[in-house]
């Protein structure tokens, strides 16, 4: 074998090392979701997500410790900016129904800023913060279109599995500027929040229960908090 064909089969090799490197390095930048599933209930449609707890196990294992809590019922999103966030509130200002010690004790705490490869691209979930790498609560982000300058400053945590439509309609929604934030001109309920594990659970039948028996505790809610609502509302904070 002459050097030129030695040179030419060592620079074939370099390139294919250098191929398989870019694919795997592709593939590792979509993390595998879990199992679980949570479906927020809006006045606008469901939405349907899961997490990436390899990615955000801290993070994950908050939220849906919320979610289970029921902390995220009669929350809202109280910002929908056109192709780039719709953000839903922290549940310690952003819910009308008042919440019990042990959800108060769980909305408070702050989660370390778990930051990743996971690029930001429309229907990604990334938790809110403020300055402080590791102020994030319980507000979080669906993206509604790619933000690659949140790209390793937000936890990314998970993805809509279902309801882009309903994404899609809250994009239709009239808004209004306040500072920096575009926020709908009327309130983006969630109603209520039910989850399920997708291995465990697969009879949409009794996916169906679930979700009526959580529509009814949200109506048991509704009953509860009486006239409360209308206050909170009126002296929310935006975050």
């Amino acid at each position: 074998m002459c050097s030129s064909e030695r040179i030419s089969i060592a620079i074939a090799i370099a390139c294919l090392c250098i191929l398989c490197g870019a694919v795997n390095g592709a593939i590792a930048a979509v993390p595998e979701l879990g199992s679980a599933r949570v479906v927020f209930q809006t006045n606008y449609g469901d939405i349907e997500f899961g997490f990436y707890p390899s990615v955000a196990p801290k993070t994950v294992e908050h939220i849906f410790k919320l979610v289970r809590l029921g902390c995220y019922n009669t929350n809202h999103f109280f910002r929908v900016d056109k192709g780039f966030v719709a953000q839903v509130a922290d549940v310690a200002g952003g819910r009308t129904a008042p919440m019990n010690e042990v959800q108060k004790v769980e909305a408070e705490k702050t989660i370390v800023g778990e930051f990743s490869d996971v690029k930001h691209v429309r229907g990604i979930l990334s938790m809110g913060r403020y300055s402080d790498p590791d102020s994030a609560q319980s507000s979080f982000s669906i993206l509604l279109g790619d933000a690659p300058h949140l790209d390793h400053e937000y936890a990314i945590f998970g993805k809509v599995t279902k309801g882009d439509e309903t994404l899609r309609k809250l994009e239709q929604v009239p808004t209004r500027k306040e500072g920096i934030f575009v926020m709908p001109t009327e309130r983006i309920t969630i109603f209520s929040t039910y989850y399920y594990d997708t291995e465990m659970e697969t009879c949409e039948e009794h996916r169906s229960i679930l979700k009526r028996r959580l529509a009814a505790s949200a109506v048991e809610i509704e009953k509860q908090k009486s006239g409360y609502h209308r206050n909170v509302f009126a002296g929310q904070k935006a975050y």
